[in-house]
């Protein structure tokens, strides 16, 4: 099967979320026609940027890690919320900024964006830069002294990600030491 009319799709589902429609059938129906009048052709436009032909059993094998992956981030920037507004309106202001230094086992670029992206969409945390020589990912964090704190959601991230990506790493792979640094051990 071709991927750019299931990539169309996916934007029409995705203009669905952009526009916040109601629960009403009628109005589904319509933004959803609307978003692939829009969607087919910016796939098609774009098809040359992507594979050809699109196999769905890969696909659908990590669809439980996606809705894991989703259900991980959405708690972690609840918990990040709350910790970050008590941050703010707590007189002592228990902040102990730094910065940590994260080897990933995720080698794909689109796993190590979309790990990255997580990172800095989460209050509290910041991606700033990314060492291809050593596969690194540096995180400002708010509470980066406490470097566990700072590295436990994002190797869940990442242990989902390896599988959703399709990675030569498993997620019982032991995730690689820190090489000396800014924040390695």
């Amino acid at each position: 099967m071709r991927r750019w009319p299931v990539l169309g799709v996916v934007l029409a589902v995705l203009w669905l979320f952009v526009r916040g429609v109601e629960l009403v059938p009628d109005r589904i129906v319509g933004e959803f026609l609307i978003g692939l009048v829009i969607g087919l052709p910016v796939a098609f436009v774009f098809r040359r940027f992507y594979a050809e032909e699109f196999v769905f059993a890969p696909s659908l094998r990590v669809v439980p890690y996606v809705g894991l992956y989703l259900a991980v981030f959405v708690k972690e920037l609840i918990v990040a919320n709350v910790d970050v507004v008590y941050r703010v309106l707590s007189p002592s202001m228990p902040i102990e900024p730094d910065v940590v230094a994260i080897p990933l086992r995720v080698e794909s670029d689109i796993a190590i964006t979309t790990i990255a992206n997580s990172i800095t969409l989460t209050p509290g945390t910041l991606t700033m830069d990314y060492d291809d020589a050593t596969n690194t990912l540096y995180v400002h964090g708010i509470v980066g002294r406490n470097r566990e704190e700072v590295v436990a959601p994002i190797r869940r991230w990442e242990d989902y990600a390896l599988v959703i990506f399709g990675e030569d790493a498993s997620p019982d792979d032991a995730p690689p030491a820190p090489r000396g640094g800014l924040g390695g051990d």
